[in-house]
């Protein structure tokens, strides 16, 4: 099943997507929400959805304005090293253990929404990810197993401010300014995908200008494989965000470095999952209320 979490004319709802149509899960049944917490969170629930063949009248995907998958996303874990070529442009070694660090909710937003430049830097940048979203919870999973705990793949835009990622060893400040990660729009269920969304063409673009273009498959660390190291060291719930890692091309490895530019719009794209396309701003142009 293919879902987006969005506005097409009132409140916030969730829809499932077929062939470029909504059908309105919020308004069908009484139990599913506005966001994807109570799917996520009730598989009886996921099996009514999937069984009823009344799903009510469609809106194009079009007019619907995208939301968070989840409203409140639970801990959002990415990974930054995951792609050999990648690792190579940025200068690293190759590591022998996943380069993990976290984002904040602030931090993210969804597709469609401005992804902000912020006043203090103009090196922000690109990263096209792909990323996951946890079903069942839990510790110590093991790597065969792993897979059967993702709810859902969707597309994320890692967008990094580098000096300030530079400035210490951590990479938290480049990582966590406001509305610079994109998720969205639409969460693609396990069953529609290869296993492990592995093998699919992943792409960054702004207009006709490819940026990044690489394969699922060339990841180091498979999202079984990121699953069972994460949840060594931490309880993973449902509703946690893990983002696997971006390929090369990314703005700061060119010569001279591609910046993101104020009046771009940004596009990742995921075969068989969907394109997160992001305005770019600069935080100066923002509404007071929303740069803060």
């Amino acid at each position: 099943m293919r879902f987006m979490v969005g506005r097409a004319d009132g409140a916030q709802a969730v829809y499932l997507v077929k062939e470029g149509q909504g059908f309105d899960l919020t308004a069908r049944f009484a139990g599913v929400g506005p966001d994807l917490a109570a799917l996520i969170e009730t598989p009886k629930l996921m099996d009514e959805v999937q069984a009823a063949t009344d799903l009510g009248p469609p809106v194009s995907t079009n007019t619907i304005t995208p939301a968070l998958p989840l409203a409140r996303p639970g801990t959002i874990i990415c990974l930054g090293l995951n792609y050999v070529d990648h690792i190579k442009e940025g200068g690293y070694e190759i590591p022998d253990y996943p380069a993990l660090f976290m984002r904040g909710r602030k931090s993210v937003m969804p597709a469609g929404a401005p992804m902000v430049r912020p006043s203090c830097s103009e090196q922000l940048d690109y990263e096209a990810e792909l990323m996951l979203i946890i079903g069942t919870g839990g510790r110590h999973i093991q790597e065969d197993e792993a897979l059967a705990h993702v709810f859902g793949y969707t597309t994320f835009n890692d967008g990094s401010v580098r000096d300030y990622q530079r400035k210490t060893h951590q990479w938290t400040p480049g990582k966590n300014f406001d509305n610079t990660g994109a998720i969205g729009p639409v969460v693609v269920t396990p069953d529609e995908l290869p296993a492990g969304a592995a093998g699919l063409k992943i792409e960054s673009r702004v207009g006709d200008e490819v940026l990044q273009s690489s394969n699922t498959s060339n990841m180091i660390w498979s999202a079984a494989k990121i699953i069972a190291t994460i949840s060594e060291y931490t309880t993973l719930e449902p509703g946690d965000f893990i983002a696997l890692g971006t390929p090369p091309g990314v703005g700061h490895a060119r010569k001279p470095p591609r910046w993101l530019r104020p009046g771009e719009v940004v596009d990742i794209e995921i075969e068989k999952i969907g394109v997160c396309s992001s305005p770019i701003v600069d935080e100066a142009d923002m509404p007071k209320t929303a740069a803060e």
